[in-house]
């Protein structure tokens, strides 16, 4: 088994490989260009990578064996001239890719993909990434109109979970516009974020779903239907269902604000989150960084610190930055500061592998025979 891990950067996106004595951290491909998202298709061996060029825009490129080929950016159809499109409270609302946030697998089809984008569009691939669908109904949803932007002036879908039970149940988190889900493959899609709280609203409108700040999902592949999530103000958890319904995790923990949230592969009561001090600091507690562990389905957090600076920390782990490896005790965090650390025994015991590479976007594992 040969184990890797993408690094995608600010400055490129590098790549991390299991040598006999630790790990290698080899040069950046695309060096010097903030790389948003990547992901590995074990199909076929593609590694593809979403690139922030600014001002030159959004680029997507696919990779098999060594040659990087460019592929087509999604592209939002235009709306009807005279009718510009406009959120709740007014604000334009422009079809333009401003940044590809999230890229998954579609396992009906050998080349199936869906990209998550800023400003709140999903899209489709059939051909890997030759082509792309706009899913006209998602965005067609009146609901959306009350969406904003959560970290970003536009509203993003960061997280998507295909169940791999059944790959037409689509999940989304997006910020700020809750939990959608489709059971027929995105044709249609229902809001499920009941349970969800959003404290930096009104009391009354507090629970208001489509206005919801998932800030990340993640799934038990081996029990879909257990989701974690880390919100703007809290952990929430939920069993799915035909109704799904989410809980508030409200065990003893000094700070529930984070981005960050990793599910155990196969148990679905692990689970992993990385606390910030508040919405207003967005700094470890106390200059400590630390990892919460539940093991128990959200009864308990532990507080897992060995191996990680305790004092003049100012790391952020951003939504993408913690992942766990298939066999559910090795994970990878990467921070706003360029630190790359690699846990073990579940992240009992840390260790720095890494210290000055560009602030880190996502982490993605890959595992091959």
């Amino acid at each position: 088994m040969t184990r890797q891990l993408l690094i995608a950067t600010r400055k490129g996106l590098f790549v991390a490989t299991e040598t006999g004595t630790g790990w290698q951290v080899g040069d950046p491909e695309f060096r010097g260009v903030p790389v948003s998202m990547a992901l590995h298709d074990p199909r076929d061996g593609a590694l593809y990578a979403a690139l922030d060029h600014g001002h030159f825009g959004v680029k997507l490129h696919r990779r098999v064996g060594r040659k990087w080929r460019e592929l087509p950016a999604p592209v939002y159809p235009q709306a009807k001239k005279g009718k510009p499109e406009v959120d709740g409270i007014g604000r334009p609302w422009p079809r333009t890719l401003k940044l590809v946030w999230s890229l998954e697998l579609d396992p009906r089809m050998s080349g199936g993909l869906w990209c998550g984008t800023i400003p709140g569009g999903l899209f489709h691939s059939a051909d890997a990434g030759a082509s792309w669908q706009w899913n006209a109904p998602l965005w067609a949803r009146k609901e959306r109109r009350k969406w904003f932007g959560g970290g970003f002036d536009l509203p993003g879908i960061h997280s998507i979970l295909v169940d791999p039970r059944d790959a037409n149940v689509v999940t989304l988190g997006v910020s700020c516009g809750g939990v959608l889900r489709s059971r027929d493959g995105g044709n249609s899609w229902h809001n499920i974020a009941h349970g969800m709280r959003a404290s930096f609203m009104p009391k009354d409108q507090a629970g208001d779903v489509d206005i919801q700040d998932p800030h990340r999902l993640a799934a038990c592949a081996g029990v879909p239907d257990r989701i974690w999530c880390q919100q703007h103000n809290g952990i929430f958890v939920t069993d799915g269902g035909e109704a799904p319904r989410w809980r508030e995790v409200k065990a003893k923990a000094r700070s529930r604000f984070g981005f960050a949230v990793a599910a155990h592969p196969h148990d679905p009561d692990v689970a992993w989150f990385v606390p910030l001090e508040k919405d207003s600091c967005r700094v470890p507690v106390d200059g400590a960084l630390c990892v919460l562990r539940t093991s128990d389905g959200g009864k308990t957090l532990q507080v897992l610190r060995n191996g990680l600076p305790q004092e003049h920390a100012y790391d952020l782990v951003w939504r993408h930055g913690l992942a766990v490896a298939a066999d559910g005790a090795t994970l990878a965090m990467g921070s706003s500061s360029g630190r790359l650390w690699l846990g073990t025994d579940g992240g009992e015991a840390w260790h720095e592998f890494a210290v000055n590479l560009p602030p880190i976007h996502a982490l993605r594992w890959v595992e091959t025979d």
